[in-house]
């Protein structure tokens, strides 16, 4: 899933480069988007580039691969998510609750999408299964929910392409906690939480990619991770 504006950004690279053989400026990316400045490019690209969509290489001006295109099913359009401009107060998700615990002593947790940068949790609130898992593994007491990650941004941490992360939902987070933020009200990211210099810094656990440095009004906390399940 890709919001509306990754998906013109998307197709608007691809657009040039078949018919250029060079991606547009970040300046024409901010015109054809209207966006008000590249700080919003920037993050879109890096957005793109995380959920594998696409490749910037190194030591050169303007060079951005397109690696794939979304996914179409079979007489659809790519689904498409509409993030709309951020609300004054944003509300924080509302992941469907946990169901019943099993007599095994685990829990149905709902797994509600995928976690990358780009994809906003609100947007992704259908749940698409439920996975069982171990009541000891959950953070204490409240509400959680599980996602699917995308991408490698997270790989240093342990957390790889393909892993379910069980996410306890709160607003507030440490310095060092992995949490799911959503930036601007927008899109999300799973990213190491730090307050820095009056900033908030969304580290990611692979050198590829940069630290992202936010003001605290751009940044809402939406849970805090303290889970993992892997498939072999």
């Amino acid at each position: 899933m890709l919001t509306r504006k990754q998906l013109e950004l998307l197709e608007l690279i691809d657009a040039r480069m078949k018919r250029d053989g060079v991606p547009p400026s970040f300046d024409e990316m901010k015109d054809a988007l209207n966006l008000r400045s590249k700080s919003g490019i920037h993050r879109l690209i890096t957005a793109l580039e995380e959920r594998g969509f696409i490749r910037r290489l190194a030591h050169r001006a303007r060079a951005i691969e397109v690696v794939r295109m979304p996914e179409m099913a079979e007489g659809r359009v790519a689904r498409v998510i509409d993030g709309g401009a951020k609300p004054a107060t944003p509300a924080p998700a509302a992941p469907a609750r946990a169901m019943a615990v099993s007599s095994s002593g685990s829990m149905d947790l709902p797994v509600m999408g995928r976690i990358a940068a780009g994809t906003p949790i609100e947007a992704i609130s259908e749940v698409s299964h439920h996975i069982a898992v171990p009541g000891s593994m959950l953070g204490g007491k409240g509400d959680h929910y599980a996602l699917e990650v995308r991408g490698d941004s997270m790989i240093e941490a342990g957390i790889h392409d393909g892993d379910i992360v069980v996410i306890r939902e709160q607003t507030t987070a440490d310095n060092g906690d992995i949490v799911v933020a959503l930036v601007e009200g927008q899109e999300a990211t799973l990213k190491r939480f730090r307050r820095q210099r009056g900033m908030i810094a969304l580290e990611a656990a692979n050198p590829a990619y940069e630290t992202r440095m936010l003001r605290d009004d751009q940044v809402q906390v939406q849970g805090r991770l303290v889970g993992l399940i892997r498939s072999y």
